[in-house]
């Protein structure tokens, strides 16, 4: 009795597996969990029986989700995160120099645990940047950002640069690409958005931000219907600014310099600022900016 009385169902907990449910894990990975964070099983599945019912019934009668105290449970303010499936993921066993992707090799010029960060050489040729930015020049308009709060988009004040969306597998040079990223991550291609084509001016940027899908945004739901959460993403640099431009990951202090056929790629386990993936586009100082970002999801794109 006194083990169960130690600690109460705080209301960051309540939020935190309404959070689980919505970015679309499934209850009984939600509950073990909690059990592999110390919970036991009788007073975490009441935990979680009890605060998804009600999130269940608020939905329904259109009212806001009540975030309250319930009865007392075993310790633990907070669970951990649900333990995540396989992700994208560069192999890097065996510490290697280079990978060879059948149909180039790229070099690994640096990697980071946390965030999982892994710099990348030579991922592109010349001649498949400049097809690239050929491609994309004529579809260029300002860059919009996903509104979560609809599911739809929007112009945004802290993204000021131009951009376009190919379809995934559009033509020979986007196949050839997409299929050496799929090798690179083991990773489906169909678990791909098409690739986004981006042009920085001088003075152009792109704050801080996650890439991930907010799971309290009432728009995430529409949005996750497509393939689930974005897991992990690909930068890859076009050209080369003068200066300015980079790549900034402001939590560990890291800046990936743009050069062309390079590229950074990073992976967030869960949607939270945990995975210290918070990254942005530094303002371009001199000359202009190339990019081509890749993101990918956890189940099949459509």
């Amino acid at each position: 009795m006194k083990d169960t009385l130690s600690q109460a169902i705080t209301p960051e907990l309540r939020q935190w597996i309404v959070e689980q449910a919505s970015a679309g894990f499934p209850p009984d990975a939600v509950l073990q969990a909690m059990i592999a964070a110390g919970w036991r099983e009788d007073v975490a599945g009441q935990a979680l029986e009890a605060t998804l019912s009600e999130h269940l019934r608020t939905r329904t009668e259109g009212r806001p989700v009540p975030v309250v105290p319930s009865q007392p449970v075993q310790a633990g303010a907070l669970s951990p995160a649900v333990e995540p499936g396989p992700l994208p993921e560069v192999r890097l066993g065996g510490s290697p120099r280079q990978i060879d992707l059948g149909d180039r090799v790229v070099e690994v010029l640096a990697t980071l645990q946390l965030p999982r960060v892994v710099v990348l050489g030579g991922l592109l040729s010349a001649e498949e940047c400049e097809g690239l930015i050929e491609a994309a020049q004529p579809r260029m308009a300002r860059s919009r950002t996903v509104q979560t709060r609809t599911g739809g988009e929007e112009l945004n004040p802290d993204r000021t640069s131009d951009g376009m969306f190919f379809n995934r597998g559009e033509s020979a040079l986007l196949e050839r690409i997409e299929a050496r990223i799929a090798r690179l991550v083991a990773w489906p291609v169909e678990n791909g958005e098409g690739m986004q084509v981006l042009n920085y001016r001088v003075g152009a940027e792109y704050k801080a931000h996650y890439d991930y899908f907010d799971p309290a945004e009432p728009g995430t739901p529409t949005i996750l219907r497509r393939g689930g959460q974005r897991v992990a993403t690909l930068v890859m640099y076009l050209n080369e600014p003068v200066r300015g431009g980079g790549t900034t990951f402001p939590d560990v202090g890291l800046e990936v310099a743009p050069q062309r056929g390079n590229a950074v790629f990073f992976s967030y386990d869960r949607p939270h600022p945990a995975t210290r993936t918070l990254h942005g586009g530094a303002p371009v100082l001199e000359g202009e900016k190339w990019v081509a970002t890749k993101w990918l999801r956890e189940r099949v794109f459509v």
